[in-house]
Order: structure tokens, then C-alpha cells, then sequence
């Protein structure tokens, strides 16, 4: 099996120079939790998730309860002026570089294998001018795994 018949092909992808603002607005809409991050010929420059977000806006915070502490209890008028302050840092500054990828060619072993290796949620799928063309995710394999399980059980093979 190849990646390919496993990426999803309607990809989100974030222009490198689009503010944090913008990001957490596809994130929310689209109900997302990471993207490819891309130059404008739609290269692949890096990736970025929700969490990268997070931990950017609260760098000082370790967990999601001591943020959700802070937002509610604390001081939250000092959080209202990290997120105005950083609200229109580009992608491109707070993005993982050197991202992973595979291209659509490749062995769906070799997709999975990276992201169990590297606990990746999402991995870019990128063409030979590394442009993201796809992107393939745990969640959606698994369901993938699942339906093609589901199929075989439905039509055992030999009978």
C-alpha cells in the first residue's frame, strides 16, 4: 500500500507569513489541529499545531490546566496583552522547521513508521518540488485501517 491511497488530498495549508491570529481562525473553522506551513509557490517550509500556538502565547506554562488556571483565575489581562502583542507573529517564527515528509510514493510503512517514531499527529505529503499535495494523520489511517479491516471481514478472502 502507498501513501497515496491514504493522504487526504484536500489539505489546509498556512501561509508562512500569516499571523498567529489567522491560524487560530482555520484551526477553529476548519476543526483542525495542525497544518503544513508554505512558502508562496505552496513549498513546504515547516509545520505548525496547536500546540506550537499554546506554548508560544504561554511559554511560561507547563500544562493545559496551569493555562486554563492562568486564563480564569489569574492575571487575565496580562494574557489579553500577550495575545495582542502576538497575535500578528508569523507562522514562520513560532512553525517547527525541518519538518518530516513523505511523497505519495512511498510505503504507507514508512508513513506510519515515522509517525509512531516522532508522535507526529500529521505528516506532510510533498511532490518532487516539495509542495504539499496531501497530508496523512493517525486519525485518519486508523479509520482507513478500520474500514479496509471491516471490508475483509465482510469478504474473507477465498471464499
Amino acid at each position: 500500500m502507498k501513501v497515496r491511497d491514504f493522504m487526504i488530498k484536500d489539505v489546509h495549508t498556512v501561509d508562512q507569513d500569516l499571523p498567529v491570529s489567522d491560524i487560530l481562525q482555520l484551526f477553529v473553522s476548519k476543526r483542525i489541529n495542525g497544518a503544513p506551513v508554505v512558502d508562496a509557490e505552496g513549498r513546504l517550509t515547516g509545520m505548525v499545531s496547536d500546540g506550537d500556538i499554546l506554548r508560544y502565547i504561554n511559554p511560561s506554562r507547563q500544562t493545559v490546566y496551569d493555562m486554563f488556571s492562568y486564563v480564569f483565575v489569574n492575571q487575565p489581562e496580562e494574557l489579553a496583552e500577550a495575545l495582542s502583542y502576538k497575535a500578528g507573529t508569523p507562522a514562520r517564527k513560532i512553525m517547527k522547521k525541518n519538518a518530516q515528509f513523505v511523497s505519495p510514493d512511498q510505503d504507507l510503512e514508512e508513513a506510519l513508521g515515522i509517525l509512531a517514531r516522532h508522535h507526529f499527529k500529521k505528516l506532510p505529503v510533498v511532490n518532487d518540488k516539495k509542495q504539499v499535495v496531501g497530508v496523512i494523520s493517525r486519525g485518519d489511517l486508523l479509520k482507513q485501517i478500520a474500514i479496509r479491516l471491516n471490508e475483509l471481514n465482510t469478504n474473507p478472502v477465498g471464499s
